[in-house]
C-alpha cells in the first residue's frame, strides 16, 4: 500500500499512546482527545470504519488517586487502572457525543485472544459494532491481568486488534516522529525512514531498546507490532500524534512518519491467530534437519526432529519451535502434552506405541496448526 492509497483504506485501527493522552502527569488531556476524536469522526462520516485502541487508564487513575509515581505492586496498579478506566471512557464518550457518534468499551486480556473460541467471539463483536456505526474503544483489561496474561503494551494490542478485524491500516500515534536511521537525540544527522519492511531484521535493530516512564512500549515494540500487523496484510504507520490534524493528513496521503509495508503475502486466518499469540507454554528445540524441513518444505513437525522439550504444557497448547541457537523459527499447537513430548522426543512415530502405550497423532505438531515466525 502506498500513502496515496490510504485514502481508500476502509478499516482503520488507531492506537494512541499514554505519553500523548496525559497532561504531564495531571491526568488525561481532554483537549487533545477532543482533537483526535474530531478527526476520527470525519473518517467515520466518510464511510471508513475505525477501532480506537487507547492507553491512559493507569495514568488517569494515578491522577485521580493522587499517586505521584507509577505503583510497582500489582493490586495498586490494578486499582489505578479501575479508577482510570472511568475517566478514559467518559472522555471518549463525551468527545464523540459532540459528533453524534456512539462508542463502546472493549476490555481485552491476552487470555481472551489466545483462546480460539473467545478470539472468534471478540472478532464477531467488534465487526458487529462497526456494522452498527459504533466506535469500539479498546484497552487492555489492566484490572484483572497479571504478567503472565497481559499484552505488555498497547502497541501489541493494536496489532492484534488489526489482525482480529483484518484492518487495512494500523496507525500508531506516539510522541516520536517515526523510525530514524539513528537515535535523533544523540545524532543530529539521523534521518527519518519514510518506508520500511517490518520483517527486515536491520529495521528492528534500528529500533533499539524499549522503555518510557508512562508507557510500557518503546520503538522496538512498535516495529514488532508492525510486523505482527503485516501478518494479516495490514499497513502500519507510525507518526507523531501532535502533528496538526495528523489523522486527516495521513488519510489524505501526507508523508508523515514511517510507513511499514511488506511484500510478503498475508497468512491465512488460523495462521494469523497462531502467529499473533504472544505467550507460548513451552519450547521445542529442533535439530538442523527438522528446521530445514519446516522452513523449506512446509511439513508437519515430527518428534524425531526434536532434541529437547522445555516447559509444562497440555495437549493443544501453543509451543515455540527453536533452532540450535535458540531462535524461534515456528510455533504451533502440540498434539501431546509436555510429559509425553519429552518421552517421544527424538523417536520415530512407529515407536510411540511402545514408548507411550498409545499413538494420539503421528506428528508432534500438524502443519495445519503450525506457522513459521522467522519470515
Amino acid at each position: 500500500m502506498t500513502r496515496e492509497r490510504l485514502r481508500s483504506a476502509r478499516r482503520w485501527v488507531i492506537k494512541i499512546g499514554s505519553s500523548l493522552l496525559t497532561a504531564d502527569g495531571r491526568g488525561l488531556d481532554r483537549q487533545q482527545i477532543a482533537h483526535w476524536c474530531a478527526q476520527i469522526a470525519d473518517l467515520v462520516n466518510a464511510e471508513h470504519e475505525v477501532v480506537l485502541v487507547s492507553s491512559g487508564a493507569i495514568a488517569e487513575g494515578m491522577s485521580r488517586l493522587n499517586l505521584e509515581f507509577r505503583p510497582h505492586d500489582l493490586p495498586t496498579l490494578q486499582a489505578a487502572a479501575a479508577v482510570g478506566q472511568m475517566g478514559l471512557v467518559q472522555a471518549y464518550e463525551a468527545a464523540f457525543n459532540t459528533h453524534k457518534l456512539r462508542t463502546a468499551q472493549i476490555l481485552l486480556t491476552h487470555d481472551d485472544l489466545s483462546n480460539r473460541q473467545r478470539y472468534l467471539n471478540a472478532r464477531a463483536t467488534l465487526r458487529r459494532l462497526l456494522d452498527l456505526k459504533t466506535i469500539p474503544v479498546v484497552n487492555e483489561n489492566d484490572t484483572v491481568t497479571n504478567d503472565e496474561i497481559r499484552f505488555g503494551d498497547n502497541d501489541s494490542l493494536g496489532a492484534m486488534v488489526a489482525n482480529l478485524i483484518a484492518a487495512d491500516v494500523l496507525v500508531i500515534l506516539t510522541d516520536q516522529q517515526g523510525l530514524f536511521t539513528d537515535d535523533p537525540r544523540n545524532n543530529k544527522k539521523a534521518e527519518l525512514i519514510e518506508r520500511a519492511d517490518p520483517y527486515d531484521d536491520d529495521i528492528l535493530a534500528l529500533a533499539g531498546a524499549p522503555g518510557s516512564q508512562l508507557g510500557s512500549g518503546g520503538m522496538r515494540t512498535k516495529v514488532l507490532a508492525a510486523r505482527r500487523a503485516a501478518d494479516s496484510g495490514t499497513t502500519t504507520v507510525l507518526a507523531h500524534g501532535q502533528v496538526e490534524n495528523v489523522i486527516a493528513a495521513l488519510q489524505a496521503g501526507a508523508r508523515i512518519g514511517t510507513m511499514f509495508t511488506s511484500s510478503q503475502p498475508p497468512k491465512l486466518a488460523r495462521k494469523q491467530w497462531l502467529a499473533s499469540q504472544l505467550k507460548s507454554n513451552g519450547k521445542l528445540w529442533l535439530d538442523e534437519g527438522a528446521v530445514n524441513a519446516l522452513q523449506q518444505r512446509g511439513v508437519s513437525l515430527l518428534a524425531v526432529g526434536v532434541v529437547t522439550v522445555e516447559g509444562n504444557f497440555k495437549r493443544g497448547e501453543l509451543v515455540s519451535c527453536v533452532d540450535e541457537r535458540g531462535d524461534e523459527i515456528a510455533r504451533g499447537l502440540s498434539n501431546y502434552d509436555s510429559d509425553a513430548s519429552r518421552r517421544i522426543a527424538g523417536s520415530p512415530t512407529a515407536q510411540f506405541e511402545s514408548i507411550l502405550g498409545y499413538t494420539s497423532e503421528p506428528e508432534l505438531i500438524n502443519r495445519d496448526n503450525l506457522v513459521l515466525t522467522d519470515q
